[in-house]
């Protein structure tokens, strides 16, 4: 049974409300921190720990905290990003939504360590109903002096903002993120200078994931050196998973990181193996922007390793091998799933989703969703499959933010994993025209007929 610091409580009656919330341990981090902790060693305790942003990235926090610049007299902010729309992730809503109060105290050590007095969550358009939890959750925290003028008579104040995006992909990355919250269009900006030194209304910024600051709780209460023992190597703590797809038990779930994906797969504990008894023929591990990797490559390395669910394990191999933990957004395939329309659904998204600012990522997101279309609507021609690969490959690292790599990389591993539903779709125009037809006709069993 894996350990629980963030979903422990998260079916207790009433937890949603303060009462239950602190009858179960809540904010003892908050008094620790404030009564007998500076921040320089709150500061510490979260280096010490490991943790690593569990956006998608996975940069240290620690590290990400300590280059916050401290100009005399200006204000600092923490910003943390509730603009989930990765697809096929939604474990910050889940946090949000069932136990708001942990997000909260969590950003007031934060808070505390950076020095900032002003803290604004940012919650896409789609969640209106979680916003209107957390501002409830907001309001009793300020009522009973957990936010405020002198937090615990420790001279430290703290506000606390919600504000609602407009339901823009775009606005997940840090930089179009604070574009949008200053009032402005969610274009990315060009770094340097980076968020740490100009960030929110050009005021040294922290911006970090719901989960990353969720689990500053454990980290105050229990030591850094205590969740740094949890995981493997560098990926130390535990991450929340949101599992999906062919899968029997899909929802949210806080693993110890370094799980064998197989057991996660596959054990009664968390997803409970494939729907309907199927073969597994693919999964997207991290979220959408993640390449997909094949059956062969799911439980095990290209080295034959047993494959991990640690940022370094799924990493391992590259994007010839290997894949990305990303945002935690475990996708699921069976042998009835088509890759091609999977992808094509991704490139739609992601092409809808540009902000256009630049253009390859504009144009190229636009012609990888024509030339998919045509894959999937029985138009296509086998060489097509080499000029997607060529439009994908012009797009990866030629914009100013990480949106052309992850629209490109779906694409570039559908192509290099499953080259033959490709090369099918090409070759069976009638039969691809029908969404279902790898329900009614698996490709694993015309593979030995399309290769005679």
């Amino acid at each position: 049974m894996s350990r629980k610091l963030l979903l422990e409580h998260i079916d207790k009656p009433g937890i949603r409300g303060l009462e239950a919330y602190r009858a179960n341990g809540g904010y003892r981090s908050v008094e620790k921190a404030l009564k007998s902790m500076t921040p320089e060693e709150v500061l510490e305790e979260v280096k010490k720990s490991g943790l690593r942003g569990r956006g998608g990235a996975g940069f240290p926090a620690g590290l990400k905290w300590s280059f916050l610049a401290k100009p005399e007299g200006v204000p600092r902010h923490l910003v943390v990003n509730a603009d989930e729309s990765e697809p096929g992730t939604f474990k910050d809503r889940y946090l949000m939504e069932r136990i708001p109060h942990l997000l909260i105290e969590g950003i007031i050590p934060s808070c505390f360590a950076m020095g900032a007095n002003t803290c604004y969550i940012y919650i896409r358009g789609e969640y209106f109903f979680v916003a209107r939890i957390l501002e409830q959750a907001i309001a009793e925290a300020y009522a009973a002096g957990w936010l405020g003028k002198n937090i615990l008579g420790s001279g430290f104040d703290l506000d606390v903002h919600v504000h609602m995006g407009a339901g823009a992909y775009i606005c997940g990355e840090e930089t179009a993120l604070l574009e949008s919250l200053e009032g402005k269009r969610g274009n990315p900006r060009i770094k340097p200078p980076f968020p740490a030194v100009k960030g929110v209304w050009g005021r040294p910024t922290v911006v970090n994931n719901v989960e990353t600051i969720c689990a500053v709780v454990p980290i105050v209460n229990d030591g850094g050196e205590e969740y740094a023992k949890i995981g493997v190597g560098k990926s130390t703590g535990t991450k929340l998973i949101s599992a999906g797809g062919h899968v029997n038990k899909p929802g949210v779930y806080e693993i110890e990181l370094g799980v064998p994906v197989e057991e996660f797969l596959n054990s009664d504990e968390y997803c409970g193996g494939i729907s309907g008894g199927r073969p597994l023929k693919a999964c997207i591990p991290g979220g959408s922007s993640v390449p997909i990797l094949p059956a062969e490559l799911l439980f095990r390395t290209a080295k034959f390793e047993t494959r991990l669910m640690t940022y370094e394990s799924l990493g391992d191999g590259g994007f010839q091998t290997g894949s990305m933990l990303g945002s935690g957004g475990f996708y699921v395939f069976n042998d009835t799933a088509c890759i091609v329309r999977s992808t094509w659904n991704h490139s739609r998204f992601y092409h809808h989703e540009s902000c256009g600012q630049c253009s390859p990522c504009r144009e190229g997101t636009g012609w990888m969703e024509k030339i998919l279309y045509r894959f999937e609507h029985g138009l296509a021609r086998t060489d097509d499959i080499d000029l997607l690969w060529d439009v994908q490959r012009r797009i990866e690292g030629n914009t100013i933010c990480p949106f052309g790599d992850a629209a490109a990389w779906p694409v570039a591993a559908a192509i290099r994993h499953f080259r033959d539903e490709f090369e099918y779709h090409a070759t069976h125009p009638t039969k691809v025209k029908d969404p279902k037809h790898f329900e009614k006709e698996p490709m694993k069993r015309v593979e030995r007929s399309y290769a005679g």
